[in-house]
């Protein structure tokens, strides 16, 4: 009797707890909603409204006329401005202003004068490589509907040799030849922001890490553009991978690489994050070695193997059945089997990786044309330069290392609206395709056009580069271009375990 009693007790005294509570709670202002183990929400995307590029070859002192090419997004309602201007320009003297997405423009860009040299003040402990300002070298600010979808490209005047613009960051890799292969090895660092920022630049070679040379402490100032010589702190390396890095601020990094002093230069790409999967998009159809440069940073050693993604399927080529590479070094690898197959390469290490290609062709004198490890295409892609006839064709090389994908293609001219709706292209899992381009109706022989990329529903991960090369079967390689993501909405990561109070 006593137990029962006491269990009647106990549920009264259960029940008296909940009304109270739920009458506390009734009383509050707000109310109040627990989200801690409510299910995982829609993650929301927020629109890109303002976008900042640089690009450091437009207006390099003694350099020949180049040009800048952008677009925003051709589907992007609302409205917007993007302005090209020269780095440390005054404001309201604008090498371009321009308020219509959708729309290719170009803007010739001449040599700027060049900087008075002075006398060099002693480097600071650290660094032993001089930094001296640079002449030349553009900054797009874009906001609203120009933001968004927006993609912008250094070109050279005819429009063969382009390379992306880059937005201000904080890490950048670079890999390729070294020293002894290349000559000469410049490295340009644009801070387009307000804040002054502090650069630590990191080499990795053949031997492993570059001892005794560390380039640490490298001021740039707000809106300026400075340059280093690395001719001599990489004198001797045969291979090489940069890792560029702020401790202070951002800034947009860039190599150049010739064989002459006075000769054509070739840009290296950024590659990508270093990562234990990795896809080097855009091997042309022509002839000639594929070499491979892979950069291990961390400690351990990597064990790598290499798979082609070609037309035919994807298979391990020649010489990609297994390289071990010591940890902090970076090796030289060449798939010559690989010459004529256009595609894409995918690596798979044991431990972090990043990489580039060289082919054959570029400029008259230049290295070749490189194409670097890329990310797949997010919403969209495009290329703001291509160029048809003249002696040039331009192409994409579409990858699909997994599932198949279905990629609409979209061509633009500098007069505005698209070719049509563009042609949907298949690239089957586990392959490769190439997609020739056309300029649209009514746009001048010669003259550059855009393309965008989009990934329909249900596709898998989509890798691309744009090749162009002189025109006919086999016509050497002028460029590669790796494509990127151009968003329009950037993902905003879905919120959980929080608390809510609705009304303040």
């Amino acid at each position: 009797m006593r137990g029962v009693i006491a269990n009647r007790v106990t549920s009264l005294a259960v029940l008296l707890v909940a009304v109270a509570a739920a009458a506390g709670l009734a009383v509050w202002k707000h109310t109040v909603t627990l989200a801690a183990s409510a299910p995982v929400p829609r993650p929301y995307a927020a629109p890109v409204n303002t976008v900042l590029r640089a690009c450091p070859a437009p207006g390099l002192a003694g350099a020949s006329s180049s040009q800048v090419a952008l677009i925003a997004g051709h589907t992007v309602p609302g409205t917007g401005r993007a302005v090209v201007a020269r780095i440390g320009t005054a404001a309201g003297v604008p090498l371009a202003s321009l308020t219509q997405p959708g729309t290719l423009s170009v803007t010739g860009v001449r040599a700027a004068p060049a900087v008075r040299r002075t006398t060099p003040s002693p480097a600071p402990a650290g660094q032993p490589v001089a930094t001296v300002p640079a002449a030349g070298g553009v900054v797009i600010q874009a906001s609203g509907s120009m933001a968004r979808g927006l993609e912008a490209e250094q070109a050279t005047a005819d429009g063969k040799i382009a390379t992306r613009c880059a937005s201000p960051g904080t890490d950048f890799w670079f890999v390729g030849p070294g020293a002894y292969t290349a000559g000469h090895i410049q490295l340009f660092l644009m801070n387009v922001g307000s804040q002054p920022a502090d650069v630590n630049v990191q080499a990795f070679t053949d031997a492993g890490p570059l001892q005794g040379s560390a380039d640490t402490g490298v001021g740039v100032a707000p809106h300026t553009m400075v340059t280093q010589s690395l001719d001599t702190m990489l004198h001797g390396t045969r291979v090489l991978a940069l890792h560029v890095r702020t401790s202070v601020g951002q800034v947009v990094a860039a190599v150049e690489q010739s064989a002459h002093a006075t000769g054509a230069g070739t840009w290296l790409p950024v590659s990508g994050t270093p990562a234990t999967r990795v896809v080097i998009p855009g091997l042309p159809a022509t002839a000639g070695a594929r070499q491979v440069y892979v950069a291990v940073p961390g400690s351990q050693d990597a064990h790598i193997t290499a798979s082609a993604i070609t037309g035919k399927g994807t298979y391990r080529p020649t010489g990609g059945a297994g390289v071990d590479i010591p940890g902090g070094s970076v090796a030289e690898v060449s798939l010559s089997s690989l010459s004529a197959i256009p595609g894409a390469i995918q690596l798979s290490a044991s431990v972090p990786v990043t990489a580039s290609v060289l082919v054959p062709g570029g400029q008259r004198g230049a290295l070749g044309a490189f194409t670097a490890a890329s990310a797949a295409i997010q919403e969209q892609g495009v290329v703001a330069v291509n160029v048809s006839g003249g002696g040039a064709a331009s192409s994409l090389v579409l990858s699909a290392p997994g599932r198949a994908v279905r990629v609409r293609v979209t061509e633009i001219g500098t007069g505005g609206g698209p070719a049509a709706s563009g042609s949907v292209v298949a690239v089957a899992a586990h392959h490769s395709a190439v997609q020739q381009l056309s300029a649209p109706a009514g746009t001048r022989r010669g003259s550059p056009f855009a393309v965008i990329l989009t990934p329909l529903p249900g596709s898998g991960p989509l890798y691309a580069a744009r090749v162009i090369a002189a025109s006919g079967k086999g016509g050497p390689v002028q460029s590669i271009l790796p494509v990127a993501s151009a968003l329009t909405v950037v993902p905003l990561p879905p919120v959980q375990g929080t608390y809510i109070t609705p009304g303040g």
